[in-house]
């Protein structure tokens, strides 16, 4: 008896180890399926940190909103909600401690910090990490990083699917071409 119950808890323990990342992968897809793609233009990455991990750090030209309400708090949860433009690049159309009815598309975000000369809102995305490949990781960091010293606007961005308040890092495109192909072409050429 005792033995048929370690086997069926151990086949509990076993599906649930399963079923959580696989709803996991479900969740990033359904977003990816299901939302809506917002280009965000990139800043320039930060230095490499070999503690953290192999993958380039985003900044981007998106994390402030001029608002009057000087009442944030770092690390506080905001809701971000967003709209394009022309180009279909992200645009914060407003900020909130609170969902907003009738606001569509949205992030969670979190508040960096407040500056009150500027009434300005600084916060931090979520979608901040890219992660590549191990060997391809520093080639990567430096391609974004030269892009984004090229004359040519809109040379470096990441695509993020958006849903609900959730969103999905699905891409970084240099020059219209995605960050693992411009590497493998960068890797072909040398």
């Amino acid at each position: 008896m005792k033995t048929i119950n370690l086997l069926v808890i151990f086949i509990i323990v076993a599906l649930v180890q399963i079923f959580v990342p696989a709803q996991m992968i479900f969740n990033q897809e359904k977003i990816i399926d299901t939302g809506v793609a917002y280009k965000f233009k990139t800043q320039p990455i930060d230095p490499s940190d070999p503690f953290r991990g192999k993958y380039i750090v985003l900044n981007y030209e998106v994390d402030t909103f001029k608002t009057s309400d000087s009442l944030w708090n770092y690390g506080e949860d905001v809701y971000v909600y967003l709209n394009q433009d022309s180009l279909g690049f992200a645009q914060v159309n407003q900020v909130s401690k609170f969902e907003l009815k009738g606001h569509k598309d949205y992030v969670m975000a979190e508040v960096n910090w407040y500056n009150r000369n500027e009434a300005e809102l600084h916060f931090n995305l979520p979608f901040d990490r890219y992660y590549m490949e191990e060997t391809k990781a520093y080639d990567a960091e430096l391609a974004v990083r030269n892009s984004q010293r090229d004359s040519v606007p809109n040379s470096a961005y990441a695509l993020v699917y958006v849903k609900e308040g959730e969103a999905v890092l699905d891409d970084v495109i240099i020059n219209q071409v995605s960050i693992k192909d411009f590497v493998e072409k960068k890797e072909g050429s040398n």
